[in-house]
């Protein structure tokens, strides 16, 4: 039997460098959906939400991205694999605030969530507990997720190779922009 195919989904990510694994997990959504929201948490400073499940996700350290240049790189990596624009939409997903959560995503779509660790359990709990469809599209250890951008902002700290943990286009994009610059000084 195959996927059922729905109207509308949902991802959300921070996107601290769009990585392979994140792509996997937003065109395994894409799979299951005409349309897909791809939400980016924590769009500027003042929308962290701390956890006790993730506590540095909150740190500047652990998000020296600004939303416009998540957007773009996502974007283009959307692009770089094959996804047409007219089928994805890039918005704000306000974790921090759950209760806006259906300002920027349609509350009728299916959220989908690959589950990986507690922050990922917590966010689970928080659309269930608004109310909303929630589809869990695997359940992974630590190492069966693989990649993080935690990691690939260490590699870049110091020096390591990375250009094989992201697409193309994010790999460009961040020297283009002197992103990795920026994370090694900081």
């Amino acid at each position: 039997m195959g996927i059922q195919m729905t109207e509308t989904g949902v991802v959300n990510a921070r996107f601290q460098i769009p990585h392979l694994k994140h792509i996997e997990y937003v065109l395994a959504a894409k799979m299951r959906c005409r349309k897909l929201y791809i939400g980016i948490t924590n769009p500027d400073p003042s929308c962290v939400r701390e956890s006790v499940n993730d506590e540095i996700r909150s740190t500047p350290e652990a998000n020296p991205l600004t939303y416009l240049e998540r957007f773009e790189m996502i974007k283009a990596s959307m692009e770089e694999f094959g996804v047409p624009r007219s089928d994805y939409e890039i918005v704000p997903f306000p974790i921090h605030r759950p209760e806006y959560i259906t300002q920027y995503t349609p509350a009728d779509a299916v959220y989908y969530l690959g589950i990986c660790d507690g922050w990922d359990e917590e966010k689970l709990k928080i659309l269930k507990g608004l109310g909303l469809e929630t589809e869990v599209l695997w359940r992974r250890t630590g190492e069966e997720c693989g990649v993080t951008g935690t990691w690939i902002r260490s590699c870049i700290a110091t020096g390591e190779e990375w250009e094989h943990l992201v697409p193309r286009c994010v790999y460009q994009y961040i020297r283009e922009h002197g992103i990795d610059k920026r994370i090694k000084s900081s």
